[in-house]
């Protein structure tokens, strides 16, 4: 290994990409592909989030956003409703439908996370995280000056 800095990051892709692809394939019996769990997740832990807040805390650009919350509205597990005081902004909220499918979503987070931590004690799994954390607060703050200029 000539730098472990260099591997680090493909690491954290690596494990981030083999999560998704498992996800999606045992997520596409409810009609959720491509990551759109994420969206739902998100809307349906932050009810009445509009797109925009949604797309910056999931680090997205709008058009995946755009087309994820068509896709969660067309196959009905969001609503989006306008904004009371911006008539311009929507608001995202799940449906029922929408609610109890999150709790599919969930399990199969929960399933996979169980999977990755496997072995690992309380101590070592509150190290991950804390380091993970401080990871991408740290890339955060560059990600919004890149944003920013873009």
């Amino acid at each position: 290994m000539s730098n472990l800095n260099n591997f680090i990051l493909r690491e954290v892709g690596k494990l981030n990409r083999c999560v998704q692809s498992i996800s999606n394939i045992n997520l596409k019996e409810i009609n959720l592909q491509k990551g759109q769990f994420i969206y739902l997740t998100e809307i349906c832990e932050h009810p009445g989030i509009n797109q925009k807040d949604l797309t910056n805390i999931l680090k997205v650009d709008k058009t995946s956003t755009s087309k994820a919350v068509k896709k969660l509205k067309k196959i009905g597990y969001i609503k989006r409703v306008k904004d009371e005081d911006d008539k311009r902004v929507w608001n995202l909220y799940p449906t029922a439908k929408g609610k109890k499918i999150y709790k599919v979503v969930i399990a199969e987070e929960n399933r996979n996370l169980n999977i990755c931590l496997t072995d690992f004690n309380e101590q070592e799994k509150e190290l991950i995280y804390n380091l993970v954390k401080r990871m991408r607060e740290n890339i955060e703050v560059d990600w919004h000056k890149i944003k920013m200029d873009f």
